[in-house]
């Protein structure tokens, strides 16, 4: 019983030093961003030192968020907000942990095994100050509509093809809502490997994977 105890801790912990020394070096391999295109529009990843937020203009003549995720879900929001963040993550992460104190070690054992289900936050902004947490990327409306459409297959919507509002009184602040989403949180698809996916989606630098923000500010 103890050498098949021993041999299960030793595969353990090789297993977890295989995937740290992954998601150390995987993330320095770069995918190139789209040559020759034109730049028509600003986005911006933001981080806050552990999870990325795609940040998008909330209204031009491709899209007008704010007729998806509407002011009123938020408590102070208004038509005046010219930015929107976008983020993914595990649901039991977003409203059940407000602290990392606080976490739970089921929370973090589903999250870890894609075994629960997942929610995209959403912030508005009246401005988007550049800065070592914020930076800008210029593209095209091309790769701005291809940016939409993978923004628009993470939402889990209804019958009506509407989004489906979480109401809840986890929100981090006056100006954000959460949303049900597709997809499983895991190891290997973190909300930063989320919007690193993002990134390619529309054709901006980004790592062949990464599970942390560092992976995609490093290109930036």
């Amino acid at each position: 019983m103890l050498k098949i105890l021993g041999r299960m801790v030793l595969t353990i912990l090789l297993l977890l030093l295989l995937y740290v020394g992954a998601a150390y070096f995987i993330p320095k391999i770069t995918i190139k961003a789209e040559q020759n295109t034109s730049k028509e529009i600003a986005i911006f990843i933001k981080t806050n030192g552990v999870h990325t937020d795609i940040v998008v203009p909330t209204k031009n003549d491709i899209i007008d968020w704010s007729q998806k995720f509407k002011f009123k879900d938020t408590d102070i929001a208004d038509s005046t907000f010219q930015y929107l963040a976008i983020g993914w993550g595990d649901k039991g992460f977003y409203l059940e942990t407000p602290t990392w104190a606080e976490l739970k070690f089921s929370t973090a054992f589903k999250a870890a095994f894609a075994l629960s289900t997942t929610a995209l936050h959403t912030t508005y902004y009246q401005t988007m100050p550049e800065n070592e947490s914020c930076k800008k990327i210029q593209i095209s409306k091309k790769q701005y509509k291809r940016l939409v459409n993978f923004i628009e297959n993470s939402l889990d919507k209804d019958m009506n093809n509407q989004v489906k509002f979480i109401k809840t009184d986890a929100n981090y602040s006056k100006t954000d809502a959460f949303y049900e989403a597709n997809g499983h949180y895991s190891l290997f698809h973190t909300c930063n490997s989320w919007a690193n996916d993002a990134l390619l989606s529309c054709g901006q630098r980004a790592c062949w994977w990464t599970p942390t923000d560092s992976g995609i500010f490093e290109k930036y």
